[in-house]
């Protein structure tokens, strides 16, 4: 049997910036190809098919997710104060021109009419990142506030990823959040 001769995190990650910019239906797999540098076959043997690479960068980019949302709470001085800086980050990375928004709400949008496993993977995803919220918050809440605070912490966050970037938005995306989740440490 041949063994992949490429590195296949950095196929996976190279296959994530190209489905968040044009998603799974939009890129065909001559984009995949020379995306990846792989061959056609070679994608075929390491992954099964286009949706087999795209199950992967979604598990890829929700486990990053998760990994990065953990390590801001775990270095704020309190899980509000992490929370505030995980939207800031999310505001200044949607104040950039090139902005793509979030790959799990991009696919959970595009796949919505579809509801196919893809669709049900990204909404699992962005269910863990809720529960990761929950987990934290239950160390300051009691349970049900925790899992009532999480909710409209996703919806803010989804709100966030949709509006996208618009020249001058910053403040009003930052005014939003305050009105919207004012049990946050806002500064």
């Amino acid at each position: 049997m041949a063994r992949a001769l490429f590195d296949r995190d950095e196929v996976i990650d190279k296959s994530i910036e190209l489905f968040w910019q044009h998603g799974f239906s939009a890129s065909s797999m001559q984009q995949v190809v020379q995306a990846t540098g792989l061959q056609p076959g070679s994608i075929y043997l390491a992954f099964g098919n286009k949706e087999g690479l795209f199950r992967e960068a979604l598990e890829r980019y929700g486990r990053k997710s998760l990994a990065w949302i953990r390590d801001v709470l775990d270095g704020a001085p309190s899980i509000g104060e992490g929370i505030c800086r995980i939207f800031e980050e999310n505001i200044q990375a949607s104040m950039k021109q090139n902005y793509c928004s979030c790959f799990l709400v991009k696919t959970q949008l595009e796949l919505a009419a579809e509801g196919n496993d893809l669709h049900e993977l990204a909404a699992a995803k962005l269910g863990e990142v809720e529960a990761l919220f929950c987990s934290y918050l239950e160390k300051e809440f009691e349970k049900e506030r925790s899992e009532q605070r999480a909710v409209s912490i996703m919806f803010h966050i989804f709100g966030m990823r949709v509006y996208g970037y618009q020249p001058d938005s910053a403040d009003r995306i930052r005014q939003g959040l305050r009105t919207g989740l004012p049990w946050l440490p806002w500064s």
